[in-house]
């Protein structure tokens, strides 16, 4: 079986370095290196993390790249990030946290992985995206929290 793809958003990344966030964040991190899951980054990510310190990048940088699937901005996900805008799920300073959600669903993501409880691990956020992907023909997304993140962990000792 396929390990599942996992988009994780930039919160993520810098929770390895909180302490409130790192236990968790680091298991999922374990999880990508031991091949039962591939993070998916998105060149968003990647934009967010240009203005993080150096030792936020080295987390990502730690990583394999068979562990690692880069998915890029495409038509589809602006398309899809703008019908979030327009259904007022969130107001235009926060976009980038609409176009995490709309490229993991875009790209079929298995789950978007994220400690952003304002705005994106939010159950009412939740039903609103899911309501905007199912209204344009995309299945629902899974939004989870790095915590409740399992896959074969029985399996693997981790």
């Amino acid at each position: 079986m396929k390990p599942p793809r996992i988009y994780v958003d930039t919160s993520v990344i810098g929770g390895c370095l909180d302490q409130e966030f790192a236990e968790h964040s680091k298991r999922l991190f374990e999880l990508a290196r031991s091949g039962k899951c591939i993070l998916l980054v998105s060149d968003v990510v990647i934009r967010e993390l240009e203005k993080a310190p150096e030792e936020v990048l080295n987390v990502l940088r730690s990583l394999n790249a068979e562990c690692v699937e880069r998915v890029d901005l495409n038509e589809d996900a602006v398309d899809l990030r703008n019908a979030y805008l327009d259904a007022h799920i969130l107001v235009p300073t926060w976009i980038d946290d609409l176009t995490h959600v709309a490229m993991a669903t875009v790209v079929r993501a298995d789950a978007i992985v994220s400690w952003n409880f304002k705005h994106i691990v939010r159950l009412d956020k939740m039903k609103a995206y899911n309501r905007v992907n199912l209204a344009n023909g995309y299945g629902i997304l899974t939004i989870i929290s790095p915590m409740e993140v399992m896959v074969n962990e029985e399996e693997s000792g981790i």
